[in-house]
């Protein structure tokens, strides 16, 4: 059961975050645009196409800075409890610190279950519509960029793998194809072509300079013609996939996306499990930074709310270069995703307690 004290905070905390949220997005949104105004003109986008763009920015960017905008408005409202000397009453009364925290945990509850269903039914969505809307009008040569189109390479089954050099998305047409086929760790057979085109409307694949070696126990067996139509169990999109595919699907898509792709041996896997793991991460901050930014807050300083602002702004950011800088490193190299994902919560957990237990005394 709530008390009175309760919802008072429960409010404040709620209604603060939300005028956080509201009073940034729209300088967000003003610098986006001065920023791509030009290149909207240059390339005539439609005005449905930019409102669109600027709903799924809404979005995007809410997300991206949530832990920026909830700690920021725990600190602001908390210190102006504290500068009215209220949570020195509060205190007076008899209430412990951490009964006088229950409030701020709900109110750090709701917003990770909300951030918990954006970040998995809304915020795909937006993401495919924002990242689509930059590489299309925004990019120099965006619609390139947008997907990986050299060196791909796919397993595609445990027992095949795939590589082509460059693929054209617009002429359907690859560049020093190979598919090879092994079983039992012993290679069957490899076929390669200097091209390959996609047929849209036959549904196949025609193979320039087609050359296929069948290894043989006693020799190998040769076949080759300038061209071959064929099908293979691969899509246009496994030969040029979207670089920022596992940001645009929702849950049950991205787990089935993840699975498909490690059987594939996909170079790109760890990236994918990057945004996986984030979409539990990002919500679980809200515990811990509601913690911290309390613990910091709730204390009468000389500097008042100008200092307390100061230093939550300092830890704020230092949370989400943290978060960068290690979502990076798995993306980029070896380090396990699911311990660069989790760093920073664990490391501003360590903090969060060392701060609370001060707080208390």
């Amino acid at each position: 059961m709530l008390t009175i004290l309760d919802r008072y905070i429960l409010k404040r905390y709620l209604v603060t975050f939300s005028v956080m949220i509201l009073m940034f997005i729209p300088i967000g949104i003003v610098i986006d645009i001065s920023e791509k105004v030009n290149k909207m003109i240059e390339n005539k986008v439609p005005f449905e196409a930019i409102a669109l763009y600027y709903f799924d920015f809404t979005i995007y960017f809410a997300n991206l800075l949530f832990p920026i905008f909830l700690f920021l408005s725990i600190i602001w409202f908390t210190s102006k409890l504290a500068s009215n000397t209220e949570i020195v009453a509060m205190l007076s009364s008899g209430i412990s610190f951490t009964r006088f925290l229950r409030p701020y945990l709900i109110g750090a509850t709701i917003v990770f279950i909300g951030s918990l269903l954006l970040g998995f039914f809304l915020l795909p969505k937006a993401s495919e519509g924002f990242n689509n809307f930059r590489y299309t009008y925004v990019m120099g040569n965006g619609l390139n960029e947008m997907r990986k189109t050299s060196d791909v390479f796919k397993q595609i089954n445990p027992d095949e793998y795939m590589y082509v050099g460059n693929f054209n998305q617009v002429s359907n047409i690859g560049f020093n194809f190979s598919i090879e086929k092994f079983k039992d760790q012993k290679l069957l057979y490899k076929v390669t072509a200097g091209r390959i085109k996609w047929n849209e409307r036959k549904k196949n694949y025609t193979l320039f300079d087609f050359k296929k070696r069948k290894v043989g126990e006693f020799g190998d067996i040769l076949e080759s013609a300038p061209t071959k139509d064929t099908v293979f169990n691969i899509d246009v999109d496994d030969l040029t996939p979207t670089v920022y595919v596992a940001e645009t699907l929702g849950y049950t898509e991205l787990n089935n996306f993840i699975k498909k792709e490690q059987k594939r041996g996909s170079s790109n896997i760890d990236s994918y499990l990057v945004v996986f793991y984030k979409r539990y991460s990002v919500p679980v901050s809200a515990f811990i930074l509601t913690i911290i930014a309390v613990a910091v807050a709730s204390i009468k300083r000389r500097g008042g709310m100008g200092l307390n602002l100061a230093i939550g702004i300092a830890l704020a950011f230092t949370y989400v270069f943290f978060d960068k800088i290690f979502s990076v490193l798995a993306s980029k190299s070896t380090f396990p995703p699911i311990i660069a994902v989790w760093i920073p919560n664990f490391c501003f957990g360590i903090l969060a307690i060392y701060l609370l237990r001060n707080a208390k005394k």
